[in-house]
């Protein structure tokens, strides 16, 4: 099976519904673009240890433009 790599770029909407939440924007060709997580798995998983995470790699991205 052949992976599936798409970038969900513009986020403008975010919802959470019957343990389902939604990411909405525009995908790199400017389509709408949705993605859908099982909620109670997505906040098993994020913690305070990957958020960190995720903020040292934006302030690295932004220090470097």
């Amino acid at each position: 099976m052949e992976e599936t790599h798409k970038r969900l770029h513009e986020i403008n909407t975010f919802q959470c519904v019957d343990n389902e939440l939604y990411l909405r924007g525009k995908d790199e060709m400017g389509a709408d673009f949705t993605i859908c997580f099982d909620a109670f798995n997505f906040l098993e998983w994020i913690d305070k240890e990957q958020l960190e995470y995720i903020k040292e790699q934006t302030i690295k991205y932004i220090q470097k433009k």
